[in-house]
């Protein structure tokens, strides 16, 4: 009897779940949290809103938003571990139109204004938004 190799057990993965690839590439830091921007729609495989277990073989195309930045990677590689960031850069390649478009509005980002506020308004800072308002 021979017994039929498991292709986990060379090292040449033909599939491989999506969110345990987005985990090994290093873009989240938990399958758990890979799983969640997954069902929320962050990540889009081929074009289409993909399930955690979905299967990508190499050359798939992956889109993925963190925080105000979108990437378009293709699978270059698979691999079912954790390794260090350079190892994890080489399971991907992103596109030169997702690295244009994400410096662009990189840019765009630093160019307005911080308006946001850290701080709860003081009694001042309140009668000035008030005023502002119209508020009585």
């Amino acid at each position: 009897m021979t017994k039929t190799q498991d292709p986990k057990a060379k090292g040449d993965l033909a599939r491989l779940r999506l969110d345990k690839w987005l985990w090994a590439a290093r873009f989240y830091k938990t399958r758990s949290l890979a799983k969640q921007a997954i069902e929320g729609g962050k990540v889009q495989c081929d074009g289409t809103r993909a399930k955690p277990s979905k299967e990508i073989e190499v050359g798939a195309e992956i889109r993925l938003r963190q925080g105000f930045d979108e990437r378009t990677v293709v699978v270059s590689a698979l691999s079912e571990q954790r390794r260090g960031a350079p190892e994890a850069q080489r399971l991907y390649a992103e596109t030169a139109e997702s690295i244009k478009l994400r410096e662009s509005l990189s840019e765009q980002r630093k160019s307005q204004p911080h308006l946001m506020t850290t701080t709860k308004p003081n009694k001042r800072d309140r009668r000035l938004i008030h005023r502002f308002k119209q508020i009585e």
